[in-house]
C-alpha cells in the first residue's frame, strides 16, 4: 500500500487541496468543547486537517506512512510538529497519552484485524476521559458493492485499494468496547460516518 499512496501522492494533494475536511472542522469544535489540549492525527497525511487544531492552540502530533506527505507537510506547516514516519499498524511510537485522537478516512483501507487493533491501539492512548473521532465511509456510498469482493462489505474499488464499507450494526460491533457514545452522518463529498468515544465510557 505504501507504494501506492507514493505514486499517488501528488494527485491527491491536487484533489484533496489545503482545506479542512468538513469532519475535521466539526472534530475541532468538539475538541475545543471539551478542552482537548493535544491531539494525535494517525494518518496526517501533508496535514490540512492538522493546522486547524494547532490554530485553536492544540498541540498536534501525526503518524504517517508517505515520506513524500511529510516533507509536504513540513513545508507547508512548518517544522514543529511532530510525525512519526511509519504504518499506524505499528502503533504505538510513545508512551505518550493524548486528549483527543482524530482519525480521518482511514480505518476503511484497513483489513478486520488491523481495525481492531487501531481502534484499541488508539483508545489505550487516550487520557483519562480523553475522546477520539474515526471517519468512515457508509454503505450509502455509490462505491459500495462496486469493484472486486474481498470479503464481507469489503471491494477493491481501484488496484491496491481495499476499502470497508460501514453502517451503524458494524460501528457498534467494532467500536462499542472502546466508549462508543455518538455516531453522526456527514458528507464529505460521498456519505461518511462520524464516529465519537471517549475513554471510560461504558
Amino acid at each position: 500500500m505504501t507504494e501506492f499512496w507514493e505514486a499517488n501522492f501528488i494527485e491527491k494533494q491536487e484533489m484533496w487541496g489545503f482545506e479542512p475536511s468538513h469532519s475535521a472542522l466539526l472534530t475541532k469544535d468538539f475538541f475545543i468543547e471539551k478542552g482537548v489540549k493535544n491531539v494525535l492525527i494517525p494518518g496526517i497525511g501533508y496535514g490540512r486537517n492538522a493546522q486547524i487544531f494547532r490554530d485553536s492552540g492544540m498541540t498536534v502530533t501525526g503518524i504517517e506512512i508517505s515520506k513524500t506527505a511529510i516533507q509536504m507537510a513540513t513545508k507547508h506547516y512548518g517544522t514543529d510538529m511532530t510525525i512519526y514516519h511509519g504504518s499506524v499498524t505499528d502503533m504505538p511510537f510513545g508512551n505518550k497519552l493524548y486528549d483527543g485522537i482524530f482519525c480521518y478516512a482511514l480505518i476503511h483501507l484497513l483489513d478486520s484485524s488491523e481495525r481492531q487493533k487501531l481502534i484499541l491501539d488508539c483508545y489505550n492512548q487516550l487520557s483519562k476521559k480523553g475522546y477520539m473521532v474515526f471517519t468512515a465511509i457508509t454503505k450509502e456510498a455509490p462505491t459500495y458493492g462496486k469493484g472486486k469482493f474481498v470479503s464481507k462489505d469489503r471491494y477493491e474499488i481501484h488496484q491496491g485499494v481495499k476499502m470497508y464499507f460501514y453502517d451503524r450494526k458494524s460501528i457498534q460491533a467494532e467500536f462499542g468496547k472502546t466508549g462508543l457514545f455518538e455516531v453522526i452522518e456527514i458528507d464529505e463529498n460521498q456519505p461518511f460516518f462520524l464516529i465519537k468515544c471517549r475513554k471510560g465510557e461504558k
